[in-house]
């Protein structure tokens, strides 16, 4: 599915490229860094020329320069590059940047301490969201899913609860490209998105019972800025075994609605 994902980058940056105002040197060089993946410490250029699509003589040259301003960092013994930490520092920036974290924390974290599951909050990120806070129970069994973590868009509680938010001109051309990417499988997807955006109109929020992961239970809500900005979601959810769908469809997707309320009150009441 990541495969898939990629061609369906390549071909919206091939598009992209037809633009006079746009940078495609630029646009290139960021993919580039795109391609290193959660828990991979180091690729080569044959690698990064694969996952890309770029030619080896253009992921050369953007490597050597990505290098040279600190994105990337050059291993001698593999004649392989790392992230830099150049990278941290913009992704810190990022992230210390959005006041909702601040206010967020510890609401999360008092609603996953309530509840025994993990709570976190996310953007989307293409066909994805990824995790931008997240707070965990004290408990031994948890989600392994962390600041940073990619979690699928059509599937998820928070993706669903992300779709669901968006005013349908946004979302129709989100759908075809889900539609593209997930192939035989997007009747049933579809039908669970359809679902979602009722539920979080009747209920409040959006569920996904095993249909990210069989072993996973989770409900998400959007959370969606009154100045304009993107919208994010946050979920609630954890491990089928732990979870009594009772207790998290009438105790704590309802919690989780109060709380992102509070945090809507917070920011935007003072």
């Amino acid at each position: 599915m990541r495969r898939r994902e990629e061609a369906l980058v390549a071909d919206d940056l091939a598009e992209d490229e037809k633009d006079p105002r746009f940078v495609t040197a630029l646009a290139r060089g960021l993919e580039l860094l795109r391609a290193f993946r959660r828990n991979e410490s180091m690729l080569g250029n044959l690698e990064l020329a694969q996952r890309t699509g770029l030619p080896k003589p253009t992921v050369s040259r953007l490597t050597y320069t990505l290098a040279k301003l600190g994105y990337l960092a050059y291993d001698q013994n593999t004649g392989k590059y790392r992230l830099g930490t150049s990278v941290l520092a913009l992704g810190y920036a990022s992230l210390s940047g959005m006041g909702i974290r601040q206010v967020a924390r510890p609401l999360m974290q008092e609603l996953a301490d309530q509840t025994g599951l993990a709570v976190a909050l996310g953007g989307r990120d293409r066909l994805s969201m990824i995790y931008l806070e997240c707070c965990k129970a004290t408990g031994p069994i948890t989600l392994s899913l962390d600041v940073g973590s990619h979690i699928k868009l059509s599937t998820t509680g928070m993706g669903r609860a992300y779709l669901a938010a968006l005013p349908e001109a946004e979302r129709a051309p989100l759908m075809a490209k889900l539609e593209e990417h997930e192939g035989e499988r997007w009747p049933e997807i579809r039908d669970g998105i359809l679902q979602a955006i009722e539920d979080y109109r009747t209920r409040g929020y959006c569920r996904s019972i095993g249909a990210w992961k069989s072993e996973v239970h989770a409900v998400g809500v959007p959370f969606v800025p009154r100045d304009g900005s993107q919208v994010l979601a946050f979920n609630c959810g954890g491990p089928a075994f732990m979870v009594d769908l009772q207790k998290l469809e009438e105790e704590f997707a309802p919690r989780l609605v109060a709380m992102v309320r509070r945090i809507d009150a917070t920011l935007f009441n003072g």
